[in-house]
């Protein structure tokens, strides 16, 4: 059973879950034809391991800390903080402590269909 997409004008709350961060699972909150916005859920230790998608994304962490790698370089992403990154850029994350992020994916460029390709 898939979960509903917000709707065109719906509110969508993507406040720190504090408590029940634990409790809380990764969910796609909308997917139009050319964007995708999703909210992880990673506990401390979890990896997605590198991979890359078409199009650009950005990564916002909601609350906790986690471990970027890309472009090279390993960064500390903590609330509050976002990076964005340009389309077919390797990219990998490991939660560094119990961690909520939005994530927003651009699903087509140039012609051609990208995918986050993330599962919780």
């Amino acid at each position: 059973m898939s979960l509903p997409h917000a709707a065109s004008g719906q509110v969508i709350n993507i406040r720190p879950l504090s408590g029940k961060l634990k409790e809380s699972v990764s969910t796609a909150l909308f997917k139009a034809s050319e964007l995708e916005v999703m909210r992880l859920i990673l506990e401390a230790g979890k990896e997605i391991s590198e991979h890359r998608v078409t199009g650009e994304i950005t990564i916002h962490c909601l609350e906790g800390a986690i471990e970027l790698r890309a472009h090279g370089r390993t960064q500390a992403l903590r609330q509050g903080e976002m990076v964005y990154l340009a389309g077919n850029e390797p990219y990998s994350i490991l939660a560094l402590d119990d961690a909520s992020v939005l994530m927003t994916v651009a699903l087509k460029r140039n012609g051609e269909s990208a995918s986050a390709g993330i599962k919780s």
